[in-house]
């Protein structure tokens, strides 16, 4: 099968008010165990008292287009699937040496008590079913986006071109799926 599209995720700073229910929905729906988490809150003060500035997202894998992970993995656990060209993990070929933990610039994976790494999996299987990510379904904020970066009409796409976004950590070259929009 060849890749249908090119999903991603944005976050608007703007909206993101770090209340963390994107964590707790990602947990629950994936069952992702207590001390563990596929998504956190980030938290960002900027300036010099008074003149402060605080930026606040969701933040987990970015998902990117070049993924460290998915080169230094020796046995192709870490992967780009085909549907959605995100970054996954086969659970069944993770020997959990920790290869993509280490080259991943974002922090964004964890060894499961289980023994495979996990991280997020940007809800995979519900967008096969025609549904949002967890973590944008619950948002009361509507601050998470999901769609086909492909696709010029996506929702994901509109915001992207109609407002100004960063992506975390350019200088690693890893072209991240994961905007943040301000």
């Amino acid at each position: 099968m060849s890749k249908s599209a090119t999903y991603g995720m944005a976050v608007d700073t703007r909206r993101c008010v770090g209340c963390s229910a994107c964590v707790l929905a990602c947990k629950t729906e994936n069952n992702v165990p207590d001390g563990y988490a596929r998504r956190w809150v980030t938290q960002i003060t900027e300036g010099r008292f008074p003149d402060l500035t605080m930026k606040v997202w969701s933040d987990c894998c970015q998902h990117c287009t070049d993924a460290p992970c998915v080169q230094s993995c020796p046995t192709g656990a870490s992967h780009h699937e085909d549907v959605f060209d995100t970054v996954q993990v086969d659970r069944d070929l993770c020997t959990g040496c920790k290869a993509c933990i280490a080259s991943c610039p974002y922090g964004a994976r964890f060894v499961h008590p289980e023994g495979f790494v996990d991280k997020c999996t940007l809800c995979a299987h519900r967008l096969g079913a025609g549904e949002t990510t967890a973590c944008a379904g619950v948002c009361p904020t509507s601050a998470i986006v999901v769609g086909d970066l492909d696709d010029p009409n996506s929702d994901i796409s509109q915001l992207l071109r109609a407002r100004h976004h960063s992506v975390q950590k350019p200088e690693a070259g890893t072209q991240p799926r994961f905007f943040l929009v301000e």
